[in-house]
């Protein structure tokens, strides 16, 4: 330093003290530090985006569609056990008492007609390879009763073993078929779309709704707010689930109906919230500050007010669509969801109820799905508030 100097160089020690360690992070940043951190968070997203590409893309490369019947193999299960015909023929046992040509590997390859029934004696005869197979099953009905095996099969008059040689997996229906023959997991993954489409579109209309209703009523106050609390609360005195039955029942069933009577239905919640958040932040400094330059009180909500409060309503938001799906799927459980041949978690899991006992894989199929995405969803909206709430961090 020079002699009379005010000014002092610093050394590079000084220097690097002064240097910021990393860059400063946004709020968003930080909330997705914070919810990538979260692993029960991580499952739920990536799980659901894994079943929205499931649904998107895997029916494109399925050679039968949601619709298609295949006549003579109705209620196929998952596993299938091979009973052997000799010379590399196998068949699959029906629960209905008719055999099912399968591969080696558990390919279906045919339903054989049979060429002779004889209801009275209980045995049907098939030419399957060129040869005469016949399934006697006049015992079944004393089987439980007496013991021994439901059935007999010959094979050009003589009686083979019937003990399955092996139980494979149904490599033609990973998840079998349902009463009319139709692949079950090509109608869940169909049926997710419809479930997530109904979830998705229904929210984002409560979202619009709730934004707007509970930003002018919480912006305004006094009486007009006053008059539109009291609205959701006659709203809610209702229960919502009574007055979506009825507006279902008023208006055509379908998938149009379901969007917009639930849209119209759970906003009120949104709503609420909307309101709370904006009673907090509409004396801030921010608005003060735009009213005194003449904003107009809409720009002051959607600009300034719904942007600050984005975090809760994002939570609630992703709270909203398992609701939705879960709805949608409820009415269309009770024969107010979709009309067929479409199919809905809801409907897949009314069709198989009547076959519960014989075929429960086809009601495990859709309730997994369900089960699935509403685990799924709650633990991303659980990461969500966590990671949004400036409160909740650690």
């Amino acid at each position: 330093m020079n002699k009379g100097s005010e000014w002092e160089l610093l050394d590079s020690a000084e220097k690097s003290a002064q240097v910021i360690a990393r860059p400063s992070h946004t709020y968003w940043q930080d909330a997705w530090r914070m919810l990538r951190k979260n692993v029960l968070a991580m499952i739920g997203l990536f799980t659901i985006i894994a079943i929205a590409l499931c649904a998107i893309f895997l029916p494109m490369f399925s050679s039968v569609s949601y619709s298609d019947q295949q006549q003579g193999f109705g209620n196929i299960p998952p596993r299938i056990a091979l009973t052997s015909l000799g010379d590399g023929s196998y068949v699959y046992v029906h629960s209905e008492y008719k055999l099912i040509e399968v591969s080696e590997n558990g390919e279906i390859l045919s339903a054989p007609e049979p060429i002779e029934k004889n209801d009275i004696k209980s045995f049907k005869t098939y030419e399957i390879n060129g040869k005469e197979v016949t399934l006697d099953y006049s015992n079944a009905k004393y089987a439980k009763k007496n013991g021994g095996a439901k059935y007999k099969i010959l094979v050009d008059g003589q009686e083979v073993d019937i003990t399955p040689v092996k139980t494979v997996w149904n490599k033609t229906n990973l998840l079998g078929t349902d009463g009319l023959g139709r692949d079950v997991l090509i109608r869940v993954l169909y049926g997710a779309r419809i479930s997530l489409t109904v979830g998705l579109v229904a929210s984002v209309v409560n979202l619009i709704i709730g934004i707007i209703y509970g930003g002018i009523s919480g912006y305004e106050g006094g009486r007009i707010d006053s008059i539109m609390m009291r609205i959701v609360d006659i709203i809610n005195s209702v229960p919502s689930l009574l007055i979506v039955i009825l507006l279902m029942v008023v208006y055509k069933p379908g998938l149009q109906t379901i969007i917009i009577t639930i849209g119209l239905i759970y906003w009120v919640g949104m709503a609420r919230l909307v309101r709370g958040q904006v009673l907090s932040l509409k004396e801030q400094e921010f608005v003060l500050a735009a009213r005194t330059i003449g904003v107009s009180k809409f720009k002051i909500i959607m600009r300034h007010l719904i942007p600050n409060a984005m975090g809760p309503i994002i939570v609630s938001l992703t709270m909203s669509i398992p609701s939705a799906i879960f709805t949608e799927s409820f009415l269309s459980f009770i024969g107010l969801g979709v009309s067929a041949p479409q199919a809905s978690w809801g409907t897949l899991a009314n069709d198989a109820l009547g076959g519960i006992r014989s075929y429960p894989y086809q009601l495990i199929a859709p309730a997994v799905a369900i089960a699935i995405t509403m685990f799924a969803f709650n633990f991303l909206g659980d990461g969500l508030r966590d990671a949004l709430d400036p409160r909740l961090r650690k």
